[in-house]
């Protein structure tokens, strides 16, 4: 406790050196001026001053002038007016149990296996990945593959996606009354079903947009897309002014099941679930006072120059001919170690000054005295950030990140609730976590939050956001009906979690 108190006066001091020394010489400088006559105001000036105006008229207008041209050039500020997060029906729950049996019809449906579907060592390795993978029992899938036989089809691929999009999108514009044609700006994007016409153009079409808007389709980028379509979308209202960005999330089931029998692609069927998530973003001044957050920095990492990392998450046939995802076991020493260099490049953007004089100086002790000094020091990023979302990738993804950060239990409570409650939603599950910090009632004025999202490549990106008022949950929040059961209580061997709630910090 005393090393604590010790580190938080470091900070505090630190922090407030500026204030600390400038308020002292303020007393002193105005003490000064008090004394101060008439007499000596003239002396002042035909001493020093009018014998200097030469010098002083130029550095007062290039003063002026820099001050204009800073205004007029920086970077306009990027508002988060609102979001909303898909809920799927309650008849498209899916129990582990319910999940399994999926597996099986799936299976049982392919045309190779003539209707059979005898070997049971596939079932047994599923059913034990889905119990310690932290998922819960009110997870959705999607309706295509609830159905007997399953419709693993393109139809059924399409009607899963729009309804996801069409869904998240219609209660968007329910809260915000904006009307569809003021959208100037539209990125959508889905790492594993891109059709043709894009989805982007579904959006145009159904929700009958503007012929001059600015439409973008991201595809192949992973479970990180989300924050690259915040960031695509930030810089084009940076250029673009006066105007909204509409950004949607999502990630297809139906048409990405694996129904082989490669283990490292059985994995992905395991943790996928039905999400998605629509933003409204604005450039508009006016536009401050009614929205939640403003964006303050989006940092993207990319190692996919390393084989290792390129491949650690791969879509490919199997040896059967049968299409998936695989994960290598690499995966989270990869997703590690570009989540560092990730955090290298945020760190100093957000890190008070206290915490980078720390990391500087054993950095610089570490050069100097290599024995003795065995590791960098980990900056304490809750000195900066207030909430964190971290993507629910799986239990092990946020094991690694709450140990490599150090960060306490309550810290990714947002982020395994979602991963039980959810399930990986891909891009769109750091909207759900945002969500449930916002449930939680614990999003006040000035508040940090940090999403950090993680996707194949290997690419690790990150959006900070500031909350510019004490944030409620959005009409229609998919935490509404179930947060007061939440967080669960995880076993931390096997994931498994007790039907009891149990009381979190509010």
């Amino acid at each position: 406790m005393t090393s604590i108190n010790v580190k938080l006066l470091y900070h505090y001091v630190i922090t407030n050196l500026f204030n600390l020394c400038f308020f002292p010489l303020t007393a002193i400088v105005a003490g000064k001026a008090y004394r101060l006559t008439i007499d000596d105001l003239h002396h002042l000036y035909y001493s020093y001053l009018q014998h200097n105006l030469i010098t002083i008229a130029p550095l007062f207008a290039f003063t002026v002038f820099g001050s204009v041209l800073y205004i007029a050039t920086r970077p306009k500020p990027v508002y988060l007016v609102e979001y909303s997060c898909y809920l799927p029906p309650t008849h498209c729950r899916s129990s582990i149990s319910k999940v399994m049996d999926i597996f099986y019809q799936v299976r049982k449906a392919d045309p190779s296996r003539n209707g059979t579907c005898n070997d049971s060592s596939w079932l047994d390795f599923l059913r034990k990945i889905q119990e310690r993978s932290g998922l819960g029992d009110e997870t959705h899938g999607p309706e295509g593959l609830l159905q007997v036989p399953p419709r693993k089809t393109f139809a059924a691929a399409r009607e899963e996606t729009e309804q996801v999009i069409i869904g998240a999108l219609e209660n968007l514009f329910k809260n915000t009354n904006v009307n569809p044609k003021d959208i100037g700006i539209l990125v959508v994007n889905s790492s594993m079903f891109n059709p043709t016409p894009s989805l982007s153009a579904m959006v145009v079409n159904t929700f009958k947009l503007r012929s001059n808007v600015r439409s973008f389709n991201l595809g192949g980028m992973g479970c990180s897309a989300g924050v690259i379509a915040i960031d695509l979308a930030k810089d084009l209202l940076h250029v673009h002014k006066n105007t909204y960005a509409l950004v949607v999330s999502t990630e297809n089931i139906t048409y990405n099941i694996y129904a082989g029998d490669n283990r490292s692609m059985m994995v992905s069927n395991c943790l996928f679930r039905v999400g998605g998530a629509a933003i409204l973003l604005s450039n508009k001044p006016r536009d401050r006072r009614r929205s939640k957050y403003e964006l303050v920095h989006t940092v993207r990492t990319h190692t996919g120059a390393d084989d290792k990392s390129f491949r650690c998450v791969q879509q490919g046939d199997d040896e059967n001919g049968k299409t998936g995802v695989s994960l290598s076991k690499d995966i989270t020493d990869v997703a590690g170690r570009t989540v560092k260099k990730n955090i290298a490049t945020l760190g100093p953007l957000i890190l008070p000054l206290s915490e980078k004089l720390l990391f500087f100086v054993t950095f610089m002790g570490k050069k100097l005295f290599k024995d003795k000094i065995k590791h960098y020091y980990v900056p304490d990023f809750k000195l900066a950030i207030d909430h964190f979302c971290i993507h629910a990738g799986g239990k092990a993804v946020i094991d690694v990140l709450e140990k490599n950060l150090g960060l306490a239990p309550i810290d990714v409570e947002a982020s395994r609730s979602t991963l039980h409650r959810f399930g990986n939603t891909s891009s769109s599950s750091i909207w759900y976590e945002l969500a449930y910090i916002e449930a939680k009632g614990r999003m006040k004025k000035g508040n940090k939050v940090w999403q950090i999202a993680l996707g194949s490549g290997f690419k690790c990106n990150s959006a900070v956001w500031v909350a510019l008022n004490n944030v409620k949950a959005s009409t229609n929040s998919p935490w509404e009906h179930c947060i007061e059961r939440y967080p669960v209580k995880i076993d931390s061997d096997s994931g498994k979690s007790e039907t009891r709630a149990q009381n979190g910090r509010s």
